[in-house]
């Protein structure tokens, strides 16, 4: 509900506080007073150090060099907001170049202004205003150990001008975090060790309340995303796969393929619909508002509405700020540094399972983990000063490394506590803002570790398909698709938006990743390999293969594109004898999914058989492994569309619960087996789930609808056939949730 007599002045004023309320304390004026004494000292010594290395900056006594310090100051808090806006009105060419040269300016009319310090150039005030902000940034982290005081005062202070004009409203906004690749048991375990305290003490405290959801086949982003966000899970069979009726390859990491599921998606009702904004997903929630989302970066459309409007302040602050960029800089070599002696380490200790941690990995992580992170921070915070009434955001940090390191890995776990403290930022940020927000923190799937198949069995699904068909036909051309283009995924969106750029800048960025672009996108992981070790220049041209085989982690399918339609086991063991049965009997593979004539869809195991259709088992039943529910959901997934003519899962240890994933991934999801189908929904303890169990993403994407309509928003969205909203009694519960919220 809004409040007319709340003044626009009292959004400033919370904007315009200045330094951090950690864990819900307000610092006070002599602490504030003190800091500033300390930032100055700080930059006086820095300063120092700074003219004393670089060649062409000289002092006359240490005192100039304090003076310098603190006009530096001064000035750097007047002209930024100023260059930031100018910077605005040239595109991301004005963001880069002020991003790259405004901090050496403002150094350098500090240093020319201050008396007693000599100047003899512009080269040298630029790189002394770069040595000046990295060691300053260094030694700001080292000296808090991490504290996150400085970071949240960089983010308010980066979006104080989104706040000046907004109104205050007492209807509670919410922020919608998604931890990619969670797992509930791995969330209650870091919970009850209280290793992760921002979370820990919303449960505690009565504040949330941890709710776990089922994730339905395939257990993989794009299709927990489509559920999340649009509530249509079934157009999206696997990460990766096949459709016959058009020859393509759909791999919806791929700007281009993601855009065009998203067109499946959209009917006008999404999540973010009502004004929410959408950032760092693959889908949009048919937000108005998309930012570094992998479906609104591709079509004409979508590159001329990016270069019309250009970067958003957020990005054109993050960019410009010295602490933002050096801070996201540091800390990104010191992850990579950490991530080749943290593999180094699994090396020597003999830990396994484990896969090789080398090449574009190591500065995946670091932009996964650090730079996208901190950008993903500032964005979010930003919408919040601006009053949006909705945000959601997927942080991709623990999914990545856990993919390559393993769900409960020592690094791993450390991602996950860093995300768990941005949550605590975030949570003093909201504090901030012209409305209250509540946090809901959700996954979109587990993950599942264990040895890859190819290191269990010597060779991948591919070369075992190929070998079993080749045994019984000849020459086989195969066209494989089983990399890790998801790992990549968050990096090749943000390049690939600020490539559509216009002028300069977009033309740069095109021009040096052309060799990794096609159709103007970034692809970092390189181009799709088939399984003779050729390439597919465009993932969705499969050529003349002759089979095609997908994975999505533990999840494979294969498709028989020389004949339309399904083709049954009938057909497929007239035409390979030898294929289906050797499958079925391989130690690696836990069951195969396929169509017959008399029985329609069957699961086969090595010994026996699940009658999907007819729900009977004949022998061993080969889906009791995987659960009560996995009868019911292999056939759910059997039945969509663009479904393989087989469907395979890898094997699974009863007693580990371990998985073999098809990729060449130690950490993985997909399929079923162990905790990659185990999910989690933290939320206000006042909000109640009303059709718990949730089973699959569109259930939790209904129920997160009907607590958006419950606490006022989504008003001009027609929702359908949406669930009635709360009685009475709830609705005010809801509405009185801040403290819930806010921890």
């Amino acid at each position: 509900m809004e409040e007319p007599q709340a003044s626009a002045r009292g959004a400033g004023s919370r904007a315009r506080v200045g330094w951090r309320l950690l864990r819900g304390r307000r610092l006070t004026s002599w602490t504030e007073v003190r800091r500033m004494l300390v930032d100055l000292l700080l930059a006086w010594l820095v300063l120092s150090l700074t003219i004393w290395v670089v060649p062409g900056l000289s002092a006359s006594t240490r005192w100039d060099v304090l003076v310098a310090a603190a006009l530096l100051g001064v000035l750097t808090a007047l002209l930024r907001p100023l260059v930031t806006s100018f910077a605005l009105l040239l595109g991301w060419v004005g963001v880069l170049l002020a991003g790259v040269f405004a901090e050496a300016a403002l150094f350098a009319l500090a240093l020319v202004l201050s008396p007693g310090i000599t100047v003899s150039g512009f080269w040298p005030a630029f790189w002394g205003s770069w040595l000046f902000a990295l060691l300053t940034t260094t030694a700001s982290w080292v000296g808090s150990a991490g504290d996150d005081t400085a970071f949240l005062s960089h983010l308010l202070a980066q979006s104080r001008p989104a706040a000046g004009s907004v109104t205050v409203t007492s209807v509670p906004g919410v922020v919608f975090i998604q931890i990619d690749g969670l797992a509930a048991p791995l969330l209650q375990w870091g919970i009850r060790s209280g290793n992760l305290p921002t979370m820990t003490r919303w449960v505690r405290t009565g504040t949330h309340a941890l709710t776990e959801w089922q994730v339905q086949l395939p257990s993989t982003t794009p299709a927990s995303q489509a559920g999340l966000l649009h509530g249509a899970s079934a157009q999206v069979p696997a990460f990766r796969w096949y459709e016959k009726e058009n020859g393509a390859l759909m791999v919806a990491s791929k700007p281009k393929d993601a855009h065009v599921i998203q067109q499946r998606l959209t009917d006008g009702r999404g999540l973010l619909a009502d004004g929410g904004t959408s950032i760092s997903n693959i889908f949009t929630g048919d937000a108005p508002t998309a930012l570094l989302t992998m479906s609104a970066v591709t079509g004409q459309d979508a590159r001329r509405a990016v270069r019309r409007r250009g970067p958003s302040r957020g990005y054109a602050a993050f960019f410009t700020n010295p602490y933002g960029l050096c801070r996201s800089l540091v800390l990104s070599v010191a992850e990579m540094v950490k991530e080749k002696f943290q593999a180094q380490r699994q090396r020597q200790r003999g830990v396994e399972p484990r896969i090789d941690r080398h090449g574009s990995y190591v500065l995946l992580r670091a932009v996964t983990n650090v730079l996208l992170r901190d950008l993903n921070a500032g964005l979010i915070v930003e919408q919040m000063m601006a009053g949006t009434p909705s945000v959601y955001t997927d942080f991709t940090d623990y999914d990545e490394i856990a993919h390559h390191a393993g769900p409960t890995r020592p690094e791993s776990m450390a991602s996950l506590a860093g995300l768990d403290q941005l949550l605590g930022v975030l949570e003093s940020a909201a504090t901030h803002a012209p409305r209250p927000y509540a946090f809901v923190v959700l996954s979109d799937h587990g993950q599942s570790q264990g040895a890859t198949f190819r290191q269990r069995h010597g060779q991948t699904l591919e070369e075992l398909v190929r070998g079993l068909m080749e045994a019984g036909a000849g020459s086989t051309s195969v066209m494989a698709a089983t990399g890790v283009e998801e790992t990549a995924g968050p990096a090749n969106t943000f390049l690939s938006q600020v490539g559509s750029q216009g002028g300069a800048t977009g033309h740069a960025v095109r021009r040096a990743l052309r060799h990794r672009s096609v159709d103007e996108e970034v692809h970092l992981e390189g181009a799709s390999h088939d399984g003779a070790g050729g390439t597919a220049d465009r993932p969705g041209e499969t050529g003349a293969s002759d089979v095609v085989v997908i994975a999505s982690g533990n999840l494979s399918m294969v498709w028989f594109p020389g004949h339309p339609g399904r083709m049954t086991r009938e057909e497929v063991e007239a035409a390979w004898p030898g294929l289906l049965p050797a499958l079925v009997a391989h130690p690696g593979i836990g069951y195969v999914v396929v169509q017959t004539r008399a029985h329609g869809l069957v699961a086969l195991g090595r010994d026996g058989t699940r009658y999907l259709e007819e729900d009977r088992v004949e022998g061993r039943d080969p889906l009791a492994p995987f659960g009560e529910a996995a009868p019911r959901e292999v056939l759910r997934h059997a039945r969509l569309d663009h479904v393989g003519d087989l469907v395979l899962n890898s094997a699974m240890d009863p007693g580990t619960g371990e998985v073999a994933a098809f990729e060449e991934l130690v950490g993985n999801h997909g399929g079923l087996g162990g905790w990659q189908t185990q999910a989690v929904l933290l939320h206000p303890a006042a909000w109640p789930v009303q059709d718990a169990p949730l089973r699959g993403a569109d259930a939790v994407h209904h129920q997160l609808v009907r607590w958006l309509r419950d606490l006022g928003h989504r008003q001009g969205v027609d929702d359908g056939q949406a669930p009635a909203a709360a009685t009475g009694d709830e609705s005010s519960a809801l509405r009185e949730a801040r403290p819930a919220a806010g921890g």
